[in-house]
């Protein structure tokens, strides 16, 4: 299990990594120095329920992530697989279990944000922990303009107060742009790189 200590705020930002890229690099570096956070969990999943083909074997993808994540307050762990959870809201409910003292922080990217209202207690997730949600090419619009957006739009704190998103109580989120990088692992996947 990763170490956090009482009243962190530690970051999680979950994906199947299929695979790691420098991508992941940048918006984790970004979400610990805009959103205040003090650690940052990169939450390598067994499989995503919305995706039809499963992803390469989970410890092919932790070899990679940790050679790509070299980062002190970052940890790259497959926790899903070891609390034995499949959706991102059973993560969140378990991690809390075992981390009472801990504040987190769920963290993604603007095309999550997009279709986040598929995904299984996605109102759950928003009333339970701050969202911090990261600018990705091609997707600012759409996300902005989400169900999940347009519901909790009086929630949202504005991108110069994001420093302080994991001290605020759910719901709260905050939309950020950053310098982008057009990496992707389907674009990778798709080169035959992986």
């Amino acid at each position: 299990m990763p170490h956090a200590r009482a009243g962190q705020v530690v970051g999680l930002l979950g994906g199947s990594f299929d695979p790691p890229h420098s991508g992941h690099v940048h918006i984790s570096k970004a979400a610990l120095k805009r959103f205040g956070l003090d650690r940052l969990w990169w939450l390598v999943t067994p499989g995503n329920p919305l995706k039809a083909r499963g992803p390469a074997p989970l410890a092919e993808r932790m070899r990679a992530a940790k050679a790509m994540m070299q980062h002190p307050r970052v940890t790259v762990t497959d926790i899903e697989a070891h609390l034995g959870t499949r959706y991102t809201a059973q993560t969140i409910a378990a991690l809390r279990q075992r981390y009472p003292a801990v504040r987190f922080v769920w963290v993604m990217g603007a095309d999550n944000l997009s279709q986040f209202h598929r995904w299984q207690d996605w109102r759950w997730i928003m009333e339970t922990v701050p969202v911090g949600v990261i600018a990705r090419p091609g997707d600012r619009i759409s996300a902005r303009l989400s169900k999940a957006a347009r519901i909790y739009r009086d929630d949202r704190i504005t991108g110069r107060a994001s420093h302080i998103l994991g001290h605020l109580e759910a719901p709260a989120w905050s939309f950020i742009n950053v310098p982008m990088t057009d990496q992707s692992s389907t674009a990778i996947r798709a080169r035959g790189e992986w």
